[in-house]
């Protein structure tokens, strides 16, 4: 277990659409737990995928590659008749 150092401390504001700028956050997801003191706790988040993407999703990706390199395509599809539509 490595070494505690000592713990970073820093001034922040609060800007004008209410965020905070982290420095040197090693995650990108936290767990944000307001305190009735009115102190913040942000707990780390890992968040996992949870499922891979299926080999046979990945045999299918590399066959669209290749027919893309190949030239097998089709034609331009014209978006205006899209933009027509009324949904």
């Amino acid at each position: 277990m490595p070494a505690a150092s000592a713990p970073k401390e820093y001034r922040a504001r609060v800007d004008s659409k209410k965020r905070v700028t982290l420095r040197g956050a090693e995650s990108r997801d936290f767990r944000v737990v307001h305190r009735k003191d009115g102190s913040i706790l942000l707990k780390p988040l890992i968040v996992e995928i949870s499922e891979p993407v299926s080999a046979r999703a990945l045999r299918a990706m590399d066959k669209a590659v290749r027919n893309l390199r190949a030239g097998k395509r089709s034609k331009p599809v014209d978006l205006k008749k899209l933009a027509a539509m009324k949904i």
